[in-house]
């Protein structure tokens, strides 16, 4: 009922920088939450940023500084816009939408299906 499409993952050197999106469609009345989670190899799933529908964002430590996040709310879009880039980060990136569908009073949460990003000389 919700489509969630992540894009803009791919290989980047150290020290550089990659640009993702998240685009949320269907049957949505209002989105709330939106946020970016990475899972590398062998680890759990781990939330990098998230930002509520008023604005306010949320850091992993790991990442402060070097990466923001934010959104469009006329387009159901996140952004995570990440700089000085290093190999620790490479890991598949997951977008995941909350908020409620049209039409009802049912919440609804919803995973992309992740965009790798690779950190490597």
């Amino acid at each position: 009922q919700v489509q969630v499409v992540e894009s803009g993952g791919g290989l980047v050197q150290p020290g550089g920088s990659l640009r993702l999106s998240c685009t949320a469609s269907g049957r949505i009345f209002r989105v709330d939450a939106m946020g970016w989670y990475c899972q590398a190899p062998g680890k759990q799933r781990e939330l990098v940023a998230d930002i509520t529908d008023g604005g306010d964002t949320n850091y992993a430590d790991s990442v402060k500084g070097r990466f923001t996040i934010s959104r469009d709310n006329a387009k159901n879009t996140v952004y995570l816009q990440m700089n000085t880039l290093k190999p620790d980060d490479t890991a598949v990136y997951y977008c995941n939408v909350r908020g409620m569908l049209s039409g009802s009073p049912i919440k609804f949460a919803s995973w992309g299906q992740g965009t790798q990003v690779t950190v490597s000389s």
